[in-house]
């Protein structure tokens, strides 16, 4: 789908890593921030934003971001968790969230 095997193992450093553009690092800090909760996209995020995507892949970009969390969030309530499709290979680990007292 895109995505190099490189890419897959940096992910939880994609800030930092020459893997990702960055096109796909802003696409990237827009998921992170649609799915913290709570979600707030600030609006310097917004602006790098459209200083790099005009406005109908920023819809997509937003609709593909929130039916992933979507499903993902579904599938955590119900308790479904791997299939075992990267058995051997390597999984990115969300980054360490953290939390207002």
């Amino acid at each position: 789908m895109g995505v190099t095997e490189r890419q897959l193992q940096e992910m939880g450093r994609y800030r930092e890593s020459s893997a990702f553009s960055a096109d796909e690092r802003l696409a990237l800090d827009l998921a992170v921030a649609m799915t913290a909760t709570p979600a707030v996209i600030s609006e310097e995020l917004w602006a790098h934003l459209r200083d790099h995507f005009d406005e109908p892949a920023l819809v997509e970009l937003v609709a593909y971001i929130g039916w992933e969390n979507f499903r993902a969030r579904t599938n955590h309530a119900w308790g479904l968790g791997s299939e075992g499709f990267c058995v051997g290979g390597a999984c990115a680990l969300p980054e360490a969230q953290t939390t207002s007292p």
